[in-house]
């Protein structure tokens, strides 16, 4: 059998949770493995999802169900909802793509179905259900903040951020449990499923983070066909051999691709698309790109938004810092808008509300505040902390990447991208009446197909029996 014809193949197995062993065809006897993440489990153990041990994941009523797994090389990929169609094959209207009879219809819109956490942080063998609107919901230390950084990292990294950048403290990102191969190396995996115009799309992703920070493996797959796949071959270089699938001439392309980039957000520079198959790696890259690339993270800080803002791009940061910057832009960008925001405002706010404004002083800052009606007007230095993080976090789910400190994809027609807020400390602060606007806000906004929310709380039994939510359980 020839590497290209061991390279055009199903996706190899990940094991119950995606081991992601990385060493197929574009591997040579040389090649470095992948760096040590702990004793594996033993053969055929269960997988720890759920109520089970160890970090996996439940979801609650409403939510979910986890895509299976990657079945042994030869079978098709199969999903709880049936077969994956290959990529490519379904014609695609404006409405996205028209699927065989019997099979589901797909989604115009890219976005994440699946979080994949193998060995990350606390993580180990997890695999996260996401929905529209998402809630991990454990007690402190269940990995609640790191599953939402890992999500981070992937929409970073799919943006073209450098593996320094994404991972600033590498260490820290590698299960405690873990222990250094005989090269002293040491790492973690992380991946996701994206599904939309072209069918679930899977990437899985290995990084070294000892002795030296890089990716040293990568698998983007599709309809159980392995599309892409990386390999480190070479420690002393700064490169991994990559081979993507061609179907020309040739089956397969090979070439170095950098090792501190993800090799997925190159394709695109690098394939032409002359051929089927290489229309069909591209087609998967993007989608996976495009589910990715719009991700806002945001974790209001109360202590910083009191203070007059420096005016400027008008654009939110994560920290919602230039809240009040924010307000003097949009404020007159959208009557309709705006009015949302106020009514939004004036349910999660003591006191009556009747508009949300900021004033300039003169010294080229602005301070926000809230117009209560006959003449009276409040600062919001003067407001609560939970009632500045509803305000904030009701501007952010109103708004969207004009506004947002984000960088989207702008090659992609909005029609074809939706936005996903990561909210860490969803409900920090928050009373139960601010906590439920909020969430029926983010359950509104994201029915219009433009807006996701993945956040973190410490307990969703008030968001029980919420329609179109998700909530993951964690153990610590």
């Amino acid at each position: 059998m020839t590497g290209a014809e061991r390279f055009v193949r199903p996706a190899e197995s990940y094991g119950p949770h995606m081991a992601v062993p990385l060493t197929s065809s574009v591997s040579s006897p040389s090649s470095v493995p992948l760096p040590s993440v702990g004793p594996a489990p033993a053969a055929g153990a269960a997988p720890s999802v759920g109520p089970a041990p160890a970090a996996g994941s439940v979801p609650s009523a409403g939510s979910t169900p986890a895509a299976g797994p990657v079945p042994p090389v030869g079978q098709p990929s199969r999903s709880a909802a049936g077969p994956v169609p290959p990529v490519g094959q379904p014609s695609r209207s404006a409405a996205g793509s028209v699927p065989p009879v019997g099979q589901p219809s797909r989604p115009a819109r890219p976005g994440l179905t699946e979080l994949r956490l193998s060995a990350f942080a606390r993580h180990r063998r997890a695999v996260h259900p996401l929905g529209a609107v998402t809630l991990f919901a454990g007690p402190s230390g269940s990995g609640k903040t790191s599953a939402l950084r890992a999500y981070e990292a992937l929409a970073r990294l799919a943006g073209g951020g450098a593996v320094w950048e994404v991972f600033p403290d590498p260490v820290a990102c590698v299960p405690e449990w873990s222990r250094p191969d005989a090269q002293h190396r040491r790492g973690f995996r992380i991946g996701c499923t994206a599904d939309g115009p072209e069918g679930q799309v899977r990437l899985d992703v290995a990084v070294q983070a000892e002795p030296a920070l890089r990716i040293v493996g990568e698998r983007l797959s599709a309809g159980g066909l392995v599309l892409l796949e990386t390999a480190l071959r070479d420690p002393g270089r700064g490169t991994v051999q990559a081979a993507w699938h061609t179907a020309g001439s040739s089956s397969v392309t090979r070439a170095p691709l950098p090792d501190d980039r993800l090799a997925t957000a190159l394709l695109p520079l690098r394939v032409a698309g002359k051929t089927d198959g290489q229309r069909q790696v591209l087609a998967a890259a993007e989608q996976m790109v495009v589910a990715l690339r719009s991700v806002f993270a945001c974790d209001p800080r109360p202590d910083r938004m009191r203070a007059p803002a420096r005016t400027g791009s008008g654009h939110l940061l994560g920290g919602c810092d230039n809240l009040a910057d924010v307000l003097w832009r949009t404020r007159e960008e959208c009557v309709r808008r705006h009015a949302q925001l106020v009514a939004a405002v004036r349910a999660g706010c003591a006191g009556p509300v009747t508009d949300v404004l900021a004033e300039p002083l003169g010294d080229g800052t602005v301070r926000a505040l809230l117009d209560r009606g006959a003449g009276s007007r409040t600062e919001l230095a003067r407001l609560g902390d939970g009632e500045l993080r509803h305000l904030a976090l009701t501007l952010v789910l109103l708004t969207g990447p004009g506004v947002l400190d984000v960088d989207p994809p702008g090659e992609v027609p909005d029609a074809m991208r939706a936005l996903t807020v990561l909210a860490d400390g969803f409900d920090r602060d928050l009373d139960p009446r601010q906590r439920g606007e909020l969430l029926r806000l983010a359950v509104r906004m994201s029915e219009r197909g433009h807006i996701r929310c993945v956040g973190a709380v410490s307990d969703a039994s008030w968001a029980a029996g919420t329609a179109g939510l998700t909530v993951v359980h964690l153990e610590p």
